[in-house]
């Protein structure tokens, strides 16, 4: 019972907060109003201003915030127990995440819909403008690179997961045409979706569709990143209502849906156990198989600041500040729809977060199968995934233990075993096709708002102003990701091959996670600038924003520095990622003192020629 305990009362607690916490900043501190024009409305275009029902924003945005983040940083942070993982996810969410998520959506909405990196340009400076986006562009090269690699792992293990996924991309696009174009309804489009999508899982893999996944789960890793930032491309200059809306609508839809199952397959296993091993067998107890506490696994790098760095999306992610300033601000179509987007769609991310825990930490204890055939249960479960840190640490071994441990939750309610790893697989899969798809908005967003910053005369034409175009600005942000992908992981390029190309974003991928969280943090500083200069409260910013520019900082540090294996200190030094780890330290110190140099001058002063009209129109 204690593993159901810990999820209903995670579960009880996010609700609490929404209603408390989420509803005191919604209407103390951001003053959200009706009666302000939001950028869909005033800036529509039918393209990427599209005025939107919050439901079908809510899906965009948690499909798109979520990726396999929340998934793959709790299955290998749990390593150092499952109590700091739970706590880390469920009062960082809270306290942390949410509020960034929150903010970065308001003060985005008060901004024609700009990016919380081209806002840095009014509310600190110019300089901070430019350094912020350069940290965005990086950010966000890294997420293209790796996620067709990512997108192509998972495929690779589990084919059943691919018609799925595949089929996803024309239903999307009848439900957009359907609601668009003729107005039809939402209820009944999505239930007749969400019947398909099901139907699918369950025979998307027999007879000439497996022949078929199995064909494709063959392909190698670059044709699977070709395919995938080609369609990336299509997906990013197409209007929002023709394929990114309803596909992350429909994703939304089965992946909250197999969530509701993990949650019915824990009743089940709390109260009668697991399905039984064998024919005739005992249902296995369910119980946490993971230590509570284990601060130095073998292999593992210090608890302090890493367990912060590893579990991201789970808990805060810088990331997230880009899909609420990027995308959903030019789709909400009433400001008090951020609460509900905005701060609870972090909550939802949590409590997804919470169940990968709970899947790796005790559905794995109801029985995994050994390569060799041996079945397995409890702690020898949950060991033979997490014997050391580098056992648990590649893809694989992270997604494989959150798809097998929660389909045991499914296979107890009754489900086939290989429908439920399939759905698992499915839900793997597409979180990470929509973070894919919406990065690559959000770089052309990006690219264009550097494109802009650089260009010295907007008067006049310019290579540049190629790149403020949509077409132009996208094809510089596939075509970079492409470069960088197409090298193989080694960096070398004498050991390039067909085999070995596409798996160039693993390069830089040790860079990510403190970069990412460091993204966080600048966000805050961002959003604190905003309400610090309407006179409005900020301490509720303070200490989530110093903890977000310290953690990152000193995980980027131990990266660079530890005697054993530090990047610049290591026997063979890794010298390409210790200049970016240093350069991205000297970026953020340099932003740090921006801002701090202009605080003590900027609170009531109202940035230069204000996009919002905070003071014109009351909450």
């Amino acid at each position: 019972m204690q593993v159901l305990l810990i999820a209903l009362l995670a579960g009880i607690g996010f609700l609490i907060a929404y209603h408390t916490y989420g509803k005191w900043l919604g209407s103390k501190i951001f003053a959200l109003s009706l009666n302000r024009v939001c950028p869909s409305k005033k800036l529509e275009d039918g393209i990427d201003y599209v005025p939107t029902s919050k439901g079908v924003v809510f899906g965009h945005h948690f499909t798109s915030i979520a990726g396999t983040g929340p998934i793959v940083g709790p299955a290998i942070a749990i390593m150092w127990g499952w109590l700091p993982a739970l706590l880390w996810v469920i009062f960082g969410s809270i306290l942390i995440g949410a509020v960034h998520d929150f903010g970065s959506l308001v003060v985005s909405l008060r901004n024609n819909g700009q990016t919380v990196g081209d806002i840095a340009g009014r509310v600190l400076n110019r300089r901070v403008r430019l350094l912020f986006l350069l940290i965005l562009v990086m950010s966000l090269t890294i997420v293209l690179a790796i996620f067709g690699l990512v997108i192509a792992a998972v495929f690779k293990k589990y084919p059943a997961a691919i018609f799925p996924c595949v089929v996803q991309i024309p239903i999307a696009v009848a439900i957009g045409l359907l609601l668009h174009r003729r107005g039809a309804g939402l209820l009944l489009p999505s239930i007749a979706a969400l019947a398909v999508m099901y139907l699918t899982v369950i025979f998307g893999n027999v007879g000439f569709l497996g022949q078929l996944n199995t064909i494709m789960a063959g392909w190698s890793v670059w044709t699977w990143v070709v395919v995938l930032l080609s369609y990336s491309y299509v997906a990013s200059v197409l209007p929002v209502w023709t394929l990114l809306q309803p596909r992350d609508y429909i994703n939304s839809l089965q992946l909250i849906s197999a969530l509701a199952l993990i949650v019915l397959g824990l009743f089940v296993a709390a109260f009668i156990g697991g399905a039984p091993l064998e024919a005739g067998g005992d249902r296995q107890s369910l119980t946490m198989a993971a230590p509570s506490i284990n601060p130095t696994p073998t292999g593992a790098p210090v608890i302090f600041p890493f367990l912060f760095i590893t579990i991201a999306c789970g808990a805060i992610s810088g990331f997230h500040c880009l899909v609420s300033s990027g995308t959903s601000s030019k789709q909400l179509k009433s400001e008090p729809d951020a609460r509900f987007v905005g701060y609870g769609g972090m909550l939802l991310e949590g409590f997804l977060a919470t169940l990968v825990i709970l899947a790796c930490g005790a559905g794995l204890g109801l029985g995994v199968k050994t390569a060799d055939g041996a079945l397995l249960t409890g702690e020898a479960a949950w060991l033979a995934r997490y014997e050391s840190w580098s056992a648990a640490k590649g893809l694989g071994a992270k997604v494989g233990a959150f798809v097998d441990g929660s389909a045991n939750f499914l296979v107890a309610v009754g489900l086939p075993s290989s429908v439920a790893i399939a759905l698992m697989g499915v839900l793997v899969a597409s979180f990470a096709g929509t973070t894919l798809d919406t990065a690559c908005r959000l770089q052309r967003y990006v690219v264009q708002e550097l494109a802009g910053t650089l260009r010295r005369n907007p008067d006049m034409p310019g290579p540049l102003a190629l790149l403020e175009n949509r077409h132009g600005a996208t094809i510089v942000a596939i075509a970079i990701a492409a470069l960088m992908a197409s090298l193989p992981a080694s960096g070398n390029l004498a050991d390039w091959s067909m085999e070995s190309a596409g798996k160039g974003g693993l390069i830089l991928w040790p860079l990510f996670g403190a970069t990412n969280q460091l993204l966080a943090g600048l966000a805050f500083l961002v959003v604190t600038f905003y309400l610090w200069r309407r006179n409005v409260p900020v301490w509720f910013l303070v200490i989530p924003m110093v903890f977000m520019l310290v953690m990152p900082i000193w995980a980027m540090s131990y990266n660079l520095f530890h005697p054993d294996s530090g990047w610049l200190v290591a026997e063979k030094p890794n010298y390409l990622l210790g200049c970016i780890g240093i350069a991205t330290i000297a970026l953020e110190l340099w932003m740090i003192f921006e801002a701090f140099k202009a605080f003590p001058k900027a609170k009531g002063v109202l940035e230069s020629n204000p996009l919002d009209d905070w003071q014109k129109q009351g909450s």
